[in-house]
């Protein structure tokens, strides 16, 4: 396996500017090891993979380095605008390291919605004319980085590390951070479950809440009716946009995060334009992206309540412990939506969180199920 000093050794002896990106399971490693030893103010992380790429771009033309962006391949979607009409060689011309962590690779035991993606994740590649060489870890650091940068040089455009499932040894990062609260996410969806009504729709987003709320529903022998957005981080807020206006007489709740809600805020202005009057917005706030790796979001120091105002919310409350949570459900019982309720948390969940046993097409169809009973 390969040790994250080795990359980045690697990567800065080529004289690499910035690092940007949006943290990856596969990459947690490597991105926590950036974390902690690029230089300062040398690492951004993204709201999104494109967001990131614009930065590499600003980046180059202010000082011509070469940065480096990282993610996970389901972030391809998010970058292809950016990479085909600003960084491409038949337009700016713009040299960055993208390194990417191939999830649903091949023959590699992977989740549902892991698996085309990285099935076609080459192909992608390949359409986009990006040159891209493999890492896994029984690689040459050096080789393969070389190979990379000598791409970058013959077309003075984008080029790409394919990085396999075990590539890096495994890092911790010593970054502390604040706690927000000492509530736990589990702890916290089982308190909102406590004061949700049963025809309430849930939507909730994508990594260990999704995960946690279909184990809490089998541990309080409750159906499984709600949507479980393994996929499209960030989209978890618009999907609930989407059922609000299609099921008016039922009460929706999203269930976001932090980082999702971060990926594609503008959702949340055109939630404030639609105003949904049957929409709570609950967002989990532990100022982390827990599910890749616990590198911090900026969540933890921003405003989301003048956000969701901003935008036009009709109401914004604030929990932080399960009284909290009791009261401020409670004293929203008169408003109509959309409504944000922020409730702040602590990074960490159990070691022994399983994930759905229900398939991806079931899950879509028992929620279905649900929202037309009451609604015929």
């Amino acid at each position: 396996m390969i040790e994250s000093k080795a990359l980045l050794d690697a990567l800065q002896l080529r004289g690499i500017g910035l690092y940007t990106g949006v943290p990856d399971s596969l990459l947690s490693s490597f991105c926590a090891y950036v974390d902690d030893h690029a230089e300062a103010g040398r690492h951004i992380i993204a709201a999104n993979e494109g967001n990131a790429v614009a930065i590499a771009c600003g980046h180059h033309m202010a000082t011509g380095q070469t940065s480096l962006v990282y993610l996970q391949n389901s972030g391809l979607g998010n970058m292809i605008n950016p990479l085909t009409s600003l960084a491409d060689a038949e337009v700016y011309r713009i040299p960055m390291l993208l390194v990417i962590g191939w999830r649903g690779e091949p023959g590699v035991h992977d989740e549902p919605q892991h698996v085309k993606q990285g099935r076609i994740t080459k192909g992608q590649l390949d359409l986009l004319e990006i040159p891209y060489v493999e890492l896994d870890a029984s690689s040459d650091v050096e080789q393969v980085v070389q190979t990379a940068f000598d791409a970058i040089s013959r077309e003075g455009s984008p080029a790409a590390i394919l990085v396999h499932k075990g590539a890096f040894v495994p890092y911790k990062t010593r970054r502390k951070l604040d706690a927000l609260s000492s509530m736990a996410r589990e702890e916290a969806l089982g308190h909102l479950f406590d004061v949700m009504g049963a025809d309430d729709l849930v939507v909730s987003t994508t990594g260990k809440t999704s995960r946690e709320v279909f184990e809490l529903r089998s541990a309080r022998s409750e159906p499984q009716g709600d949507f479980l957005t393994v996929g499209g981080m960030g989209h978890t807020a618009s999907i609930a946009l989407g059922v609000a206006k299609g099921a008016p007489s039922r009460r929706v709740v999203c269930i976001d995060g932090d980082g999702s809600a971060l990926m594609h805020m503008g959702a949340m202005a055109i939630i404030g334009q639609e105003k949904p009057v049957n929409l709570v917005h609950v967002l989990l706030n532990n100022g982390a992206h827990e599910s890749v790796g616990g590198q911090p979001t900026v969540g933890g120091r921003i405003d989301f309540g003048g956000i969701a105002k901003a935008c036009g919310y009709e109401a914004y409350h604030l929990a932080a412990s399960p009284e909290d949570i009791a009261r401020e459900w409670a004293g929203m019982a008169d408003v109509q939506g959309p409504v944000l309720l922020e409730v702040r948390i602590t990074i960490g969940s159990r070691s022994d969180l399983g994930r759905p046993t229900s398939t991806p097409e079931q899950n879509k169809q028992s929620f279905m199920a649900k929202a037309s009973r009451v609604e015929e």
